[in-house]
């Protein structure tokens, strides 16, 4: 199987590698993070100018009909750079809601000012006893004369303190764990009935507790039949999660070479010790597995086989969460006392790939599934 990039994958990966690195260094990174949004609108601009805002979506619906592999180039990136800009919680995820749930009518309005840069979106799905369950909603859709409103409470909503707009999982009719009766909600982030309370995360990110008492919605396409839109459009995120996690990985293991090369003890480079050398081996062939696996998710991310797809992004998202917990631990033990600083960057990328393995399942939750013959969530 050929694994190379087309010649226009290869200019993809060159353009965002370069803005990624011009852009997103670690001096920059936190000034960005000190911003109210906690992301920097410069480089949102920079994003929307060179195409990748509108990358996944259709041509029809104003984008540029790219597919997993282009998101996994972008991903990767992203991880390397530690990139805080909501583009996983706007194109990946919501925008993966928008093109496997929405209307033709509803997507024909909201890409184009998407990919512009003009909106964002945070996906509003966890609630307090939900934990990896996607079909756990408890938070109510009502009609209300010609509209929706919605009454409930979702939390750790990524980027959801600054969205422009939620996307809320909210339940028309079934039990609390039922997949079926569970729709998807377009919801203005300012609306009224809309109360949201951000903070910071672990990983340097920003998320939010989110209210709604009343607040009007429009439903994305069959109110009653969004369990199956959103389960899709969560494969592919933890696709996209495993590249970015492979991209935070390969700058982790760099920057402990360097570190392994320039720091001295003894008079000499502590990298000239042969136990320190096969310590920085054993990382460099988790990230090299990781790889593989990344590859895999991408390549499997768009299978029809529901069944078939949900086991391999389950083994996916397993054994990278494990290999990051490994080659984080590994490389903040390597920095010694520096790495556990909040001025040196090695902690935060551990932050990060910690941040990623919770994220939709961690890797005990997916090998347990495994076990039990099931793939991802639901």
């Amino acid at each position: 199987m050929d694994f190379d990039f087309s010649d226009e994958q290869r200019l993809l990966k060159d353009s965002v590698d370069r803005l990624v690195a011009q852009h997103h260094d670690f001096a920059k990174r936190k000034a960005a993070a000190a911003d109210l949004k906690g992301w920097s609108a410069a480089n949102w601009t920079r994003f929307a100018e060179l195409g990748l805002l509108g990358l996944p979506f259709a041509e029809a619906d104003g984008g540029f009909g790219a597919g997993p592999v282009e998101t996994m180039i972008v991903m990767e990136a992203i991880g390397r750079g530690l990139v805080l800009e909501p583009y996983f919680a706007t194109v990946v995820l919501g925008g993966g809601l928008l093109r496997h749930g929405a209307s033709a009518e509803m997507r024909g309005e909201l890409v184009p000012r998407i990919a512009s840069g003009e909106m964002t979106l945070a996906f509003a799905q966890m609630e307090r006893e939900s934990r990896y369950d996607l079909a756990e909603v408890t938070t109510a859709a009502r009609r209300a004369g010609d509209g929706w409103r919605l009454d409930g409470a979702k939390g750790l909503v990524a980027h959801g303190e600054s969205a422009d707009a939620l996307i809320v999982s909210a339940r028309v009719s079934g039990g609390r764990r039922d997949p079926n009766g569970i729709g998807l909600f377009l919801v203005e982030g300012a609306a009224p009935g809309v109360t949201r309370r951000g903070y910071p995360t672990q990983d340097g990110q920003r998320a939010a507790e989110i209210t709604l008492e009343g607040a009007a919605a429009i439903p994305l396409g069959d109110p009653e039949a969004g369990f199956r839109p959103m389960r899709l459009a969560v494969d592919e995120a933890i696709a996209a999660l495993c590249a970015e996690a492979l991209g935070a990985m390969e700058a982790a293991h760099a920057l402990t070479l360097d570190y392994l090369k320039t720091r001295k003890q003894f008079g000499r480079a502590i990298g000239e010790f042969q136990a320190l050398q096969h310590r920085a081996v054993d990382m460099y062939i988790l990230v090299e597995q990781a790889r593989s696996m990344a590859l895999y998710a991408t390549m499997m991310a768009a299978e029809p086989d529901e069944d078939e797809r949900r086991r391999a992004l389950s083994g996916a998202k397993a054994y990278i969460g494990r290999a990051a917990r490994r080659l984080g631990q590994e490389a903040v033990q390597l920095h010694g006392g520096i790495g556990m600083t909040m001025e040196y960057a090695i902690g935060h990328y551990f932050k990060r790939l910690t941040a990623i393995d919770l994220a939709f399942g961690d890797a005990d939750y997916h090998l347990e599934r495994l076990s039990r013959g099931e793939g991802l969530i639901g």
